[in-house]
């Protein structure tokens, strides 16, 4: 699997992996990584494969009825994986029961999977690393290279060769030698494309027109275990729980089942998948995160002020941003200040009301004062010596309107951290102060 990441947007691309751990490889696995973009492949996209076990059982119970009663039975594979679980599954086998009939594999394919598995061997699983000190695993007693001329022997035997579906080489060479006998028997041990040989007598077809339009019966018998290495559809769902992507796009499957996955994944997991076909783009629109670091002493004080801290909820952090070196760090305005080199600078609001009120100053400065006292009994309201009042950080100034001697003019400024208080008490004396009554 690949991971690309550029600034603080990723995608995971996956190629063929399976959740199910295999006798040389162990299960494929990804961390929490929560990237924009898991792109999978989706080759079993409605399959929910049966036990391995049994599956092995099965495999070698057929292979083992069909070398007992003198048939040949063909394994068409790919050059690395599969064939080399296969081929530890019937070289144990072969060693317990004690048979005889010959093992063969494509030549040149063994010495390429003892180099490749040699050289990335930490990749393997814990068994194999353990015993590989001792003895290497891959260099099979029972297994030999194949050559052409064997295909014609006499007798059972077992022949691994490639490729998988049938479509050309060897694999289909030796098919158009044994398909005309029903002792013999080829297993399909993985997925094969739609038009290939390996797909038509999966299908069931039983005669197949090859080149030069010659007919070719088929009497041998066909059968198909998955021993794929691409990962069914449980193990595509368990990914995708393990990666928790925000954004899903499947590739590499057939478009019916590929659609009825897609239904799944948007589901059960609340995200957009994407399904293009060949030559189509995709287009899938990302919220990228922008890191910032944030000041110790700021942390400790928005969460003191914070009366139960809810770690799964986003909260507002109120800061300031200082962006430098590519970096972004959220600090305290004091801070931010003492490091640029700034004094602070208060910004202040202010607004003038004209109230009717054809009183002296001072009485209306202190019908003001006691109106304000009763509206706002939470505040704190002060009655200053100089004849203003304050609020909070609001001040009012009181001054008759030189033109009308009946008309009294308020000025109201507040900073912009008490701006919605400030809007609320220019409203209320904006509607003018209570009538006296006597």
């Amino acid at each position: 699997m690949f991971q690309i990441k550029v600034g603080s947007e990723s995608v995971v691309y996956t190629g063929d992996y399976n959740m199910t751990p295999d006798r040389h490889l162990g299960a494929a696995w990804i961390d929490k990584c929560r990237p924009d973009l898991l792109i999978t492949e989706s080759t079993y996209a409605t399959t929910i494969r049966d036990s391995k076990r049994c599956r092995e059982r099965d495999f070698l119970k057929k292979v083992h009825e069909t070398v007992e009663k003198g048939g040949k039975v063909l394994i068409p594979v790919f050059a690395l994986g599969r064939a080399q679980e296969l081929c530890i599954l019937l070289e144990t086998f072969w060693e317990r029961m004690n048979l005889k009939a010959p093992i063969y594999f494509s030549t040149g394919l063994t010495e390429k999977a003892n180099h490749y598995y040699k050289l990335f061997i930490t990749w393997t699983n814990q068994k194999i690393r353990k015993t590989f000190v001792q003895r290497n695993m891959f260099e099979f007693k029972h297994i030999k290279a194949f050559d052409r001329a064997f295909a014609d022997n006499p007798g059972p035997m077992v022949v691994f060769a490639t490729p998988g579906m049938l479509h050309a080489g060897q694999s289909l060479q030796i098919f158009r030698k044994w398909a005309g006998n029903e002792k013999n028997m080829v297993i399909m041990p993985g997925y094969c494309v739609q038009g290939t040989v390996g797909h038509k007598i999966l299908s069931g077809q039983r005669k197949l027109e090859m080149e030069g339009r010659q007919t070719l019966e088929v009497k041998m018998q066909v059968e198909y275990m998955s021993f794929s290495a691409h990962a069914d559809a449980k193990g595509i769902m368990q990914l995708i729980r393990q990666a928790e992507p925000r954004n899903v796009l499947l590739v590499h499957g057939e478009a019916k089942k590929m659609e009825f996955l897609k239904q799944k994944i948007e589901q059960e997991f609340r995200i957009q998948c994407f399904m293009p076909f060949n030559g189509e783009t995709a287009t899938i629109v990302t919220n990228p995160n922008i890191p910032v670091d944030i000041s110790l002493g700021l942390l400790k004080k928005e969460s003191a002020l914070s009366l139960v801290p809810d770690a799964k909820k986003p909260r507002l952090m109120h800061g300031t941003l200082i962006m430098k070196d590519n970096s972004l760090r959220l600090v305290s305005p004091e801070q931010a200040l003492k490091e640029i080199g700034l004094s602070e600078h208060q910004l202040r609001f202010t607004c003038r009301v004209h109230i009717q009120d054809s009183h002296k100053e001072q009485e209306t400065v202190l019908r003001i004062y006691n109106h304000l006292k009763s509206v706002l009994k939470d505040r704190s309201v002060q009655h200053l010596p100089d004849g203003s009042i304050m609020v909070e950080s609001i001040l009012l100034q009181v001054s008759t309107n030189s033109e009308d001697p009946g008309t009294k003019d308020l000025l109201i400024s507040w900073t912009y951290q008490d701006e919605e208080l400030g809007s609320f008490l220019t409203s209320v004396l904006k509607k003018g102060l209570p009538q006296v009554t006597s």
